[in-house]
């Protein structure tokens, strides 16, 4: 199952939701159009999200903005 939500929630609304329903993030990313990309820790923990942001998902294609770290990662 798919941990990745896409919805039209700030992430401070975002991170505050999943601590009261006890779901852990994995990752949290502002998109250039408004709202929030979220990766659960588990796919139950998104299978919970997907039902409690039900009105807030993106359904529409959405676009990222491009991630390089600032470091290596080795």
């Amino acid at each position: 199952m798919n941990r990745v939500l896409f919805v039209s929630l700030e992430e401070s609304t975002v991170v505050k939701r999943c601590t009261a329903a006890n779901v852990g993030i994995s990752a949290l990313e502002s998109l250039p159009t408004g709202g929030t990309r979220l990766v659960c820790m588990s796919s139950d923990g998104a299978d919970a999200m997907r039902q409690k942001l039900k009105s807030h998902l993106i359904k529409t294609h959405v676009t990222r903005r491009p991630y390089r770290p600032k470091a290596p990662t080795w």
